[in-house]
């Protein structure tokens, strides 16, 4: 069976469990996408990002329920690639695969961060271990480090030089260039103005050097797979203290043609694969996260109350002010929230929040605006409006409102122009005048430049309401979930607990004989300290004593918890730790 066949067959499959009923809609968009995806070529690569997150799911590998544009393929849905409904939540495939593009669709995988290592080695053994790699990643010497880098080499005190890299702000997340730098801030001119020549040659080196790559690291997520040995196609890279990984970067290897692709650990899954397996334990059910009601009132309550400290992508003190305000009732409106809440689209939530409740009038430049506009009361949040309001407005192609997305993403000057004269004229050829088609064009060229993509807003936002359902719905079990995966650090712990207190969930210190290696709930309800959370207390300290603990029963005394732990194999130090901990004060 060829592998467009192959993909065919499970994608109908997957349609018969996925609806109840298969209607003509789902039928056409099935085929369309199938269509393309195979004309292209990429049935390969949805077969084998299906195959390794099967064999997560059967690894019980907890998989988030979707990430990137990928979640607006109905393929990728019935296939089991994503758990989000693109024809439920309106989401485009165009924008994430259309016949314009000539470069692989990013499938990427959010998997939980202990799981993530057990997926790759599934992947290793499944294609061999010489056709799978991690890949390499360069740090580059940005405007901070080559100023301090060049200085030292100089011998230019870091006295001298650090006040001054000091100065130079980051730009989302980006360090500001050194040409715009000594431009722009004071400081910066003054110190390049300077008479000293060792001054005059840091200056100039380090412009020559930013930029360029400082030292090799390996990529956080990336892997590649080769349908043979890797070293037959790119050159690779090892030292004594590295895993075997490319010599060549993600982008390098797309254009080599080899398939590369991101496996994700995400903290939030692991918190949510803990909490589920506490509920299991304390209350007997097992919790299908993609089933539970979206509808949930108790959950909307949370979100309404801005109650979202630990709660995925909603937690900052800024989005907890928006939420009071907004008061979300739908899944829609935390989707909104998401793709609202950052720089450039934030001047909206206010509109948006008035248009909501009634308080400001939604307006529609134009009437076809209203039924894509609606969702989001006439204010323009997601890339993918853009590029169905271009279709309806002026008949463009799916393949070319997709063009336009990517152009106002990247300030494409030059393609921008072309469009807007092909987006004019077609309109106006549909009896739209021409002025208010400026004004929508302006409007758009204004904002898409920081629209988000809706397919990924909307996976982190059912993602969101997941660790708002357990929060609360069982709050003591998602808690302990959230202080074992932050106990590493004591600042989160107090952070963390004070949000239980304020929950009301009563806290119990350590105790020999009820806890355990994680932060744990016993049977009233209580969250219990766990001991690995002590400081000098080691995991295999803690191992040892819980399974002496579960093998014979607990400890009566001190001296009973002496004789039956092997102390010369138990850190004494770890066993100071407990006891200064509270751990024995369980005992009579």
């Amino acid at each position: 069976m060829k592998l467009e066949e192959y993909l065919e067959k499970l994608t109908q499959d997957g349609l018969q469990q996925r609806y109840s009923t298969i209607t003509p809609e789902i039928q056409a968009r099935c085929k369309h996408e199938l269509s393309v995806i195979c004309s292209m070529g990429f049935a390969g690569y949805f077969l084998i990002v299906a195959d390794f997150i099967r064999a997560a799911r059967e690894m019980n590998v907890m998989v988030g329920p979707g990430r990137g544009s990928a979640a607006g393929s109905i393929v990728s849905y019935a296939i089991g690639i994503t758990n989000v409904d693109p024809l439920k939540y309106d989401l485009l495939f165009e924008r994430f695969l259309n016949p314009d593009r000539v470069s692989l669709p990013d499938i990427d995988v959010d998997f939980s961060d202990y799981g993530r290592g057990k997926v790759i080695e599934y992947v290793r053994k499944k294609y061999g271990e010489d056709s799978v790699s991690q890949i390499i990643t360069f740090g580059t010497l940005s405007s901070r480090a080559v100023l301090k880098d060049v200085a030292r080499v100089l011998g230019i005190p870091l006295s001298v030089i650090e006040p001054i890299t000091k100065q130079i702000p980051t730009q989302l997340g980006k360090v500001m260039p050194l040409a715009e730098a000594f431009e722009t801030i004071p400081e910066l001119k003054e110190f390049k103005n300077q008479d000293d020549e060792k001054i005059q040659l840091l200056v100039k080196v380090s412009q020559v050097l930013e930029g360029l790559n400082r030292n090799a690291s390996m990529h956080a997520a990336g892997i590649v797979i080769a349908p043979d040995s890797l070293s037959n196609f790119v050159p690779m890279y090892k030292t004594s203290s590295t895993e075997l990984m490319t010599q060549f970067t993600m982008k390098d290897l797309e254009d080599a043609g080899l398939l590369k692709m991101d496996f994700l650990g995400l903290r939030t899954l692991t918190v949510l694969e803990n909490a589920l397996e506490q509920i299991k334990k304390n209350h007997g059910i097992e919790i299908d996260l993609d089933k539970i009601p979206e509808n949930d009132k108790k959950t909307f309550e949370l979100f309404s109350k801005g109650q979202t400290i630990a709660v995925f992508q909603f937690e900052s003190p800024g989005m907890q002010d928006w939420l009071r305000k907004l008061k979300p009732t739908s899944i829609s409106d935390l989707v909104a929230m998401n793709a609202l809440y950052r720089p450039g689209p934030m001047e909206n939530i206010g509109d948006f929040i008035r248009r909501k409740h009634g308080q400001q009038k939604i307006e529609y430049l134009h009437p076809k605006l209203e039924s894509i506009l609606k969702e989001t009361y006439g204010v323009i949040v997601y890339q993918e409006q853009v590029m169905l309001l271009s279709q309806k407005l002026a008949n463009f192609s799916k393949g070319d409102a997709d063009v336009l997305r990517k152009a106002m993403g990247k300030k494409d000057r030059a393609t921008l122009d072309k469009m807007k004269s092909k987006f004019i004229s077609q309109a106006m050829e549909n009896n739209h005048p021409e002025d208010k088609l400026e004004k929508i064009w302006k409007d758009w060229e204004a904002f898409a430049s920081y629209a988000f993509n809706k397919s990924h807003a909307t996976c982190y936002a059912l993602l969101a309401f997941q660790t708002g359902y357990l929060k609360s719905h069982y709050p003591a079990e998602f808690m302990a979930a959230v202080l074992t995966h932050n106990m590493s650090n004591i600042e989160d712990i107090n952070f963390f607990l004070t949000e239980c207190r304020r929950m009301g969930i009563k806290m119990l210190g350590p105790d020999v004989n009820e806890s355990d290696y994680k932060f744990s709930v016993n049977q009233h309800g209580a969250i219990r300290f766990a001991l690995s959370a002590l400081k000098g207390v080691g995991e295999a300290a803690v191992e040892e004593l819980v399974n002496e603990r579960n093998t014979n029963g607990f400890f009566t005394n001190i001296f009973n918890l002496s004789k039956r732990l092997n102390l010369r194999s138990f850190n004494k130090k770890a066993f100071e730790s407990i006891a200064k901990g509270g751990g024995f004060d369980c005992f009579p």
